[in-house]
């Protein structure tokens, strides 16, 4: 069972001010999730998370996030300017993109930003693009094939597929990609990967960790750079079903832990610095999207018609994500009742359950969807011309900040030429 971090009595208090649907976050829940990261990975000296900023780019978040040491990874030219705009500066901004653009790269250059390569022929890229290359430079290596993770009676669990990504240089390319960074100025390497998506297992990270850290020393016999840095990335997921368990982020952080002593530290290489560019596992918990029961419909099913619609929250309709619903106040009442759970786009995906049990709903109770933290707002869209909803931030002192208004009709025109 999953229990919203916001009472009835929170939301009657917050609707009373703010109409539905709106995206609430958990300022309590976003700072304490920062904090156990860092503690688990305080044995290494110069971690540092880059919040992946596509996650959730909300200014205030990406603020809070701020003071908690976080910094900002950023993949487009807009993110980078939000990033700016927040008060990130110079290597607390991590720009990794593809297909990326020259004006992409002159502006995280002249951001002092650290510059993620995805491929091996933007080394040349980047250099002809901001006229020289930094002396600190991240490639992006994907080690192609099926990752698999653990051994059951089934055989080994497939987690993703590297070879079907689009992301990152083959073993010889990041090798010659190294080399070449070399000849050209670059003193200091960082190496990154992302073999793996909103895994729930504690042991993703620690089995990731060791395929860089093994590649790192393989690189530094190979070519002689410097490899300071290594980036785990994200993959780290979230519980969405009520009966998954939770990562535990302190048992993920002593098992990253025994894999750097194991390869790195008899390598001489106990002092790369280790960082994270998570986004869902920092969020995604800690938001939640409030609607407002406002229809039925009984015809071959039970509909349930709220004032949200997949322009708010989009992963059910495109992914058919499950996203566990609370009736607020009906916490412990038996869930009774089946219902699809609808909103109003011109589009049958536009659910936001399909045939879930729950209490028995009337019109004007409000629905809280979960795990909207990441992924949510962030994903939102303008079809129909729908307008994205407000975002507001639940502060710990139990008052309620808006941090993003309502879209407007003026705000959905004002591109248009008419």
């Amino acid at each position: 069972m999953k229990t919203p971090f916001v009472t009835k009595r929170q939301l009657d208090a917050i609707t009373a001010q703010y109409p539905t649907p709106f995206h609430l976050y958990d300022e309590r829940g976003l700072r304490s999730n920062a904090r156990a990261l860092y503690k688990a990975f305080a044995w290494n000296p110069g971690f540092k998370e880059y919040f992946a900023v596509k996650a959730t780019p909300t200014p205030a978040l990406l603020k809070l996030l701020k003071d908690e040491g976080c910094g900002a990874d950023c993949s487009s030219l807009t993110e980078l300017m939000l990033a700016e705009k927040c008060g990130f500066r110079g290597e607390e901004i991590m720009f990794s993109s593809n297909n990326t653009l020259a004006e992409e790269y002159q502006f995280a250059s002249r951001l002092g930003a650290v510059i993620n390569l995805d491929d091996l022929t933007h080394v040349e890229f980047l250099e002809q693009s901001i006229g020289q290359i930094p002396e600190t430079v991240f490639c992006r290596y994907n080690p192609g094939g099926v990752f698999t993770l653990g051994e059951s009676e089934e055989g080994f669990q497939v987690m993703d597929t590297p070879s079907d990504a689009k992301y990152g240089m083959t073993r010889p390319q990041i090798a010659q990609a190294f080399r070449m960074l070399k000849a050209k100025g670059a003193k200091r390497f960082g190496i990154h990967a992302f073999l793996a998506s909103n895994t729930i297992s504690n042991e993703y990270y620690p089995e990731l960790a060791a395929i860089l850290f093994r590649l790192a020393v393989e690189l530094k016999e190979e070519t002689g750079c410097q490899i300071q840095y290594i980036n785990l990335s994200g993959g780290i997921g979230i519980p969405y079903l009520p009966e998954q368990e939770a990562n535990d982020i302190a048992v993920i952080g002593e098992g990253v832990r025994r894999k750097f002593e194991e390869i790195l530290v008899p390598a001489g290489m106990g002092d790369v610095q280790l960082l994270s560019e998570l986004g869902r596992f920092m969020t995604g918990p800690y938001g939640c999207l409030v609607t407002r029961v406002l229809h039925f419909k009984h015809i071959y099913k039970e509909y349930v018609g709220v004032d949200a619609c997949a322009a708010d929250l989009m992963r059910p309709a495109v992914y058919g994500a499950y996203h566990h619903i609370t009736v607020a106040g009906k916490e412990d009442a038996p869930c009774v009742r089946q219902y699809d759970v609808t909103g109003s786009l011109c589009e049958n995906c536009d659910k936001f359950a399909v045939d879930r049990m729950l209490p028995e709903i009337e019109r004007g109770d409000l629905l809280v969807i979960h795990d909207t933290g990441a992924h949510g707002h962030a994903m939102g869209y303008n079809y129909n011309g729908k307008l994205r909803s407000a975002e507001l931030l639940l502060r710990e002192d139990g008052s309620v900040q808006l941090i993003r208004r309502a879209e407007t009709p003026e705000d959905y025109f004002a591109t248009a030429v008419w």
